[in-house]
């Protein structure tokens, strides 16, 4: 028993021995296994701190850099702003420089202008006096001549008139003793001789000038005449009081018409104008005197047909704008024309009433084709005669300006525009041309004389104007009636459209001294 207590109990420690070495060494085994593995978990958990950190200092960089470049953009957007603005306000500056340098110049060259033409005047006032002293001493020394010569002639006449009145004493004595008159009714009778020679001698020479003047007239005139009206060339169309206006098919008539007739009212009520819609094909006929009207009217028609939509809401709206681009294009009209014609400044109001002559026709001649055709002519003639040609191409392209007037306002279109030129401040002169070229007041001034011509010229070239075949018969008859009417005149021919009238008179009552005097008076009364 207690041998195998001592075999068993070494045993036993042994073991234990072996139990708690082998529980020790595994423990260590197992703590270096949980060393080595924490060891791992730090290095990799650093590891991973590292790279984070090199990241967060990556992106930390990216974003300074970026930050830096946004600064630096900032700063470039803004220096080239201040740039801009520097840029801008030197600009301005300098436009306004220029502006007010040219103004300088301007004002330079007016002035410049003014101080020349003052020194032309005062030169040519010069040379006006330095003449006239010269003609008055060349005046004061024949003048003396004459004196001196009168002197000699008033004492021979001394002796002639002694020798006279020795001689006519002698001569009534024999008279009286011959004739057995008294001296007054020998006197009487002298006289009355003496009377119907110097009449007689009077009326031949007052012929005799009268031809004269009247040939050197007329080769001036119509020299004067023929070279402007060579220089003018001008095209004129004939105005009617219908505008016809071409449609895409006859279907359109009754759109146009409307349900009931309801947007043909509103159209011709918008418009003032009368729309007539007949058996004529693919065509419309717009009716109206006034020409300005019956152009809204085309126009708006037109859109109203490209547009497709007619209606009497519609019809207004178009109607309404074509009204305001037309009235518009009257200052456009009126604008091209002034600087056609090279006139400047003309009034606002003138203006626009230029740009109305356009729309306005005289005996089917458009007004203001006919007003520039006369502002030429005036020119032209102006300039040969030695006036102011400026002045009267003026005159004569505003001379019919009254006739664009609104017709509410009554009276002649002469004064009606003299009235406007002198309201705008036109020069006198031009007022008074415009005023007289119909007779409406007297003529101030030669050029109000050639806008009448002028006038004249255009209206009476052919087929520039028409004429109703009753009112021209009516007034033939008047001038023929007119002629008639004086004593002596046994018949008489309106002829040359009745430009002129051609008088047979009674051969024992009108002689050839006395004919002039009839021509004369049958003028006047025609005027």
């Amino acid at each position: 028993m207690n041998l195998e207590l001592y075999i068993l109990l070494p045993v036993l420690v042994a073991i234990c021995l072996l139990t708690f070495f082998l529980g020790w060494y595994l423990n260590s085994k197992a703590n270096k296994t949980k060393i080595d593995g924490a060891e791992n978990i730090a290095k990799r958990i650093i590891s991973e701190a590292e790279e984070k950190s090199k990241d967060k200092i990556q992106a930390a960089e990216k974003r300074s850099k970026e930050f830096l470049t946004d600064a630096d953009k900032a700063a470039q957007n803004l220096k080239k702003e201040k740039l801009l603005e520097v840029k801008d306000e030197f600009l301005k500056r300098k436009q306004k420089f220029d502006e007010e340098t040219k103004e300088r110049e301007k004002q330079v060259l007016e002035d410049e202008k003014r101080i020349k033409q003052e020194k032309e005047v005062v030169e040519k006032a010069k040379s006006d006096i330095e003449r006239k002293e010269q003609f008055l001493k060349k005046t004061e020394a024949e003048m003396s001549e004459k004196i001196i010569s009168a002197d000699q002639k008033s004492a021979n006449a001394e002796g002639l008139i002694n020798e006279y009145k020795d001689s006519l004493a002698e001569a009534k004595e024999k008279l009286h003793r011959i004739s057995g008159l008294s001296e007054e009714e020998a006197k009487k009778i002298l006289f009355e001789n003496f009377v119907n020679e110097v009449r007689l001698e009077a009326a031949q020479r007052i012929q005799e000038v009268r031809e004269e003047a009247k040939l050197e007239c007329n080769r001036l005139s119509k020299n004067i005449v023929i070279q402007a009206i060579q220089r003018t060339a001008s095209d004129h169309s004939v105005e009617t009081t219908v505008s016809v206006l071409q449609i895409n098919s006859d279907e359109l008539k009754g759109r146009i018409i409307g349900k009931e007739g309801r947007n043909i009212r509103a159209f011709e009520a918008a418009t003032g104008v009368d729309i007539i819609v007949d058996d004529t094909p693919e065509a419309i006929i717009i009716s109206g005197f006034d020409p300005f009207r019956r152009e809204i009217a085309r126009v708006a028609m037109e859109r109203l047909i490209a547009d497709g939509r007619i209606h009497p809401a519609r019809i207004e709206e178009v109607v309404e704008k074509v009204q305001k681009e037309l009235i518009e294009d009257l200052i456009r009209v009126g604008e091209n024309t002034l600087i056609e014609m090279g006139i400047q400044g003309v009034h606002r109001d003138i203006i626009t009433l230029i740009g109305r002559m356009k729309y306005r026709s005289s005996y089917g001649q458009n007004v203001l084709n006919h007003s520039i055709e006369v502002g030429h002519l005036t020119g032209i003639m102006a300039a040969e005669l030695g006036l102011d040609a400026q002045m009267a191409k003026r005159a004569g392209l505003l001379h019919d300006m009254g006739k664009t007037i609104d017709r509410s306002i009554e009276g002649p279109h002469a004064i009606l525009g003299y009235e406007v030129a002198r309201r705008c401040k036109e020069h006198p002169i031009i007022c008074n041309a415009i005023g007289a070229h119909h007779d409406e007041m007297p003529m101030e001034h030669p050029i109000s004389i050639l806008v009448q011509a002028a006038d004249s010229i255009s209206g009476a070239r052919p087929g520039a104007r028409r004429e109703s075949v009753e009112a021209y018969s009516k007034r033939l008859e008047k001038l023929e009636t007119i002629a008639k009417s004086f004593e002596g005149v046994a018949k008489t021919f309106a002829i040359q459209a009745g430009r002129e009238v051609r008088v047979i008179v009674e051969q024992d009552k009108i002689n050839d001294t006395s004919q002039d005097q009839l021509a004369s008076d049958i003028a006047h009364r025609n005027q």
